[in-house]
């Protein structure tokens, strides 16, 4: 009789403490699950801000070109002087190019640009590609657009862009 009691106390000392641990473990459980709940909406907001759309308009003569921006230094500051208009030129047989009138700020990077890029040129020039070519620019967005229209609207003489919010 007295073993049995014995055995009864332990089981019932050893089922509390059990269930001491399953209320811990529920509790850490539940910890860890809202902590990356939090992580992953903090990463979220962390890339939608990244994400965030420099919004500007692109007209090309009168021809509204749409554009997707690059989220860089040179395009903050380009956004800060619009509406601009620049008178552009022919170039090469592949490209117009236009003095903004003052300087951006450069990252340039050796690259290959293809028709549609928009790039700043020695910091302080637009280039608006309709073929290709290698060299060291600043990238600011593209005109998403096929070839053959780019090339409708860049390769038939100088043209004057307007750039506005």
């Amino acid at each position: 009789m007295i073993k049995s009691k014995i055995l009864g106390v332990a089981g019932l000392t050893m089922l509390l403490l059990l269930s001491g641990c399953l209320a811990n473990q529920t509790t850490d459980t539940t910890s860890v699950v809202e902590s990356h709940e939090k992580a992953v909406e903090n990463n979220m907001s962390v890339k939608l801000e990244q994400n965030k759309e420099i919004a500007m308009n692109l007209m090309i003569d009168n021809t509204v070109v749409p554009v997707s921006w690059e989220q860089n230094a040179s395009t903050e500051e380009l956004k800060k002087m619009l509406p601009l208009t620049i008178n552009m030129s022919m170039y090469g047989g592949f490209e117009q190019v236009g003095s903004i009138g003052h300087s951006l700020t450069r990252n340039d990077k050796q690259t290959t640009t293809q028709y549609g890029d928009i790039v700043l040129y020695s910091g302080d020039k637009i280039v608006i590609f309709y073929g290709s070519n290698s060299w060291s620019y600043t990238r600011l967005g593209h005109i998403d657009l096929s070839q053959e229209k780019m090339t409708d609207l860049l390769s038939h003489g100088n043209v004057t862009i307007r750039i506005t919010e």
